[in-house]
């Protein structure tokens, strides 16, 4: 998740690996998110220092994270607070088509105050074209078909991870999302999550390091522990 904004927003620097997330006014809970590329994770040491993970589940239709069996369910035997996210591939099918595919590998919700609701991860295209061909309007509308799947299936509305920058590239910093999805920015440079795509008036999620003490990209909650359970509690 996040590997290629270095590459695309030439500010954001790979921070070291005891970058501080900045002071805040309220509570920012220390969280991080894993896919294949960190394997098997030693829930036993990792567990103390977490409240939340996000983990990779699965990429467009025809991708699932080999170590999602473990890493999800470690984490939430050693009492972490677990999601699952989605890699979206607009280019490879349809939003609906990849939500039911994401909800089949892992991405479902329950209300057990244990399990966030699935979050989408749409970004910068790895494989290709920034805004993977689509024009604005098409992106828009295929976060939609996605968004409005994984909300009928499953009751909760999904958590979207992106950039500013993209999302402004790629959907016109389109607002409409903001009433119904948290927003989970990733910033590397910027204190306080930077500025945010239009519509959010804050944060629930930022990504504010690629590397750190912890395994995988290291993330905060917008708030305190009640909210968190909250979010995994009512979707």
């Amino acid at each position: 998740m996040g590997s290629t904004i270095p590459s695309h927003e030439p500010a954001a620097q790979r921070p070291a690996a005891a970058a501080p997330v900045p002071a805040a006014s309220t509570p920012q809970l220390p969280g991080i998110d894993v896919s294949a590329y960190q394997g098997n994770v030693n829930w036993a040491s990792v567990a103390p220092y977490i409240d939340f993970v996000y983990i990779k589940a699965t990429e467009g239709t025809y991708y699932t994270n080999a170590y999602f069996a473990q890493q999800y369910n470690g984490s939430y035997d050693y009492g972490v607070i677990r999601g699952a996210y989605h890699f979206a591939i607009p280019n490879n099918s349809s939003g609906s088509a990849q939500a039911d595919y994401f909800i089949g590998h892992g991405g479902g919700w329950s209300a057990d105050g244990k399990t966030l609701p699935g979050a989408l991860d749409i970004e910068y295209n790895p494989y290709g074209a920034e805004c993977f061909g689509l024009s604005q309007s098409a992106m828009v509308n295929w976060i939609w078909n996605f968004v409005n799947e994984y909300a009928a299936r499953e009751h909760a509305y999904p958590p979207i991870y992106s950039t500013t920058d993209w999302w402004t590239t790629c959907t016109g910093n389109y607002s409409g999302f903001a009433a119904y999805d948290p927003l989970w920015i990733a910033n590397f440079s910027a204190s306080g999550g930077g500025p945010l795509p239009a519509g959010w008036g804050y944060y629930t999620f930022w990504q504010y390091a690629s590397s750190g003490s912890l395994p995988g990209d290291q993330d905060v909650f917008n708030g305190a522990y009640t909210r968190l359970q909250a979010l995994a509690t009512n979707g």
